[in-house]
């Protein structure tokens, strides 16, 4: 079918960029003993190197250009300015299929995979409401932002069913998608199995649901529980808590927004300490200006704030939950502590997030980390084709 919309390529003005670079030469870095013990967060040495060559040496032009190489679009939907990004299936009739990436990701974290996925898929890529390019309104939260999606795919583009993949908050709204609108989904593949449920509550902040540690834990557990709970804990206190707080400092100074989400892109990947053999300087400073140059950092984080104010509530009753044929990715960065890779599988079947999905194909990698199509994009696209039954057909649990 022809194409519904105009392209519109990606422009950030000069203005914006000459402003950044300003305020990049003024930062005004802390003073004292201590800014490079790494217990406390991101040392200022890193930091300021990053800073120092985002204002000397990165060229956003250049990254812009590997941007437009793909197709963006920019759709009102249901009131929502929505951009996404298309990369045309290679052959006719290819499946339509929706990626919804997470926070601190930008569209362009999918970039890795699309052409990979173009061999079967007509890949849409939008950006998240309120991340990059994209606009929002009040209370969007990932229920709102599947909706969203579904008139996207449906109404805007028409397509009649598509296919639907996500992780980190993309994970979510797809998860939603295979809740509510199984019917007219072919099936949905995610990097993590979490309950729509888990940002409700009153603790939504915390990923223990206020539980304490168990006692008599092994020594090694208990430092992996620390330690997993250290990596996430910090985000979700503030993002839920208090997101405009932070957000007017970071949406005033890019060094201090940069070394917000940078503390997460390490904390996060499977970098074994050192970032950039996960991402090269370029590639950390291009998602950084997508925030910046769209001044999202403050509705991005809000978004996790929406998740626990308008809490997930069913559309349906009937089990499971997700209907959707379901695929997941697991990497054994993220194995929960004590769970080697061989046996997270059978872990995750055990736990009660399972029956919460319609499970056709599950596969745990030692490789990578949260950003899994990134970091392991052969992974992904493998399991995710073998999910919609374009390589070998999908078996159930494994």
């Amino acid at each position: 079918m022809t194409f519904p919309l105009t392209p519109a390529p990606i422009r950030v003005d000069d203005d914006v960029l000459d402003d950044l670079h300003r305020r990049l030469e003024l930062t005004r870095w802390p003073e004292g003993e201590g800014y490079d013990d790494p217990h406390y967060g991101v040392p200022r040495s890193v930091l300021r190197g990053l800073v120092d060559y985002w204002r000397d040496t990165f060229d956003w032009r250049a990254a812009e250009r590997a941007i437009n190489a793909y197709e963006h679009y920019t759709a009102d939907v249901d009131g929502v300015p929505i951009h996404f990004m298309r990369r045309p299936g290679e052959r006719a009739g290819a499946t339509p299929l929706i990626l919804s990436h997470g926070w601190p990701w930008t569209f362009w974290h999918w970039s890795r995979v699309v052409d990979d996925l173009a061999r079967d898929f007509d890949v849409i890529v939008p950006s998240l409401p309120g991340f990059g390019f994209s606009g929002t309104r009040p209370g969007m939260n990932f229920s709102a932002i599947a909706e969203l999606w579904h008139e996207l795919m449906t109404g805007v583009l028409g397509f009649p069913r598509y296919a639907a993949a996500g992780c980190d908050v993309g994970a979510l709204v797809t998860g939603q998608l295979g809740h509510k609108y199984a019917g007219e989904l072919l099936g949905i593949h995610i990097g993590s199995g979490q309950k729509l449920t888990l940002f409700n509550g009153d603790r939504g902040w915390d990923l223990s649901g206020g539980q304490p540690i168990p006692a008599g834990l092994p020594p090694e557990v208990h430092r992996q529980l620390l330690a997993f709970e250290k990596r996430f804990a910090v985000h979700l206190a503030a993002h839920v808590l208090a997101p405009h707080t932070l957000a007017y400092g970071l949406t005033d100074s890019p060094a201090g927004m940069l070394a917000w989400i940078l503390e997460r892109w390490a904390a996060w990947s499977d970098s074994r300490g050192d970032i950039e053999t996960v991402f090269t300087k370029d590639e950390l400073l291009t998602h950084a200006t997508i925030y910046w140059a769209t001044g999202t950092i403050g509705t991005s984080m809000r978004t996790y704030a929406n998740n626990n104010r308008y809490p997930w509530t069913p559309a349906h009753e009937r089990t499971p939950p997700v209907e959707a044929p379901t695929g997941l990715t697991f990497v054994g960065y993220e194995n929960p502590p004590g769970v080697s890779t061989d046996r997270r599988v059978e872990h995750f079947l055990g736990t009660d997030r399972a029956g919460w999905y319609n499970l056709v194909h599950l596969t745990a990698h030692d490789r990578g980390g949260h950003f899994i199509p990134w970091e392991a994009p052969g992974e992904w696209v493998e399991d995710l084709r073998r999910t919609f039954g374009v390589g070998e057909p999908p078996r159930p649990g494994r």
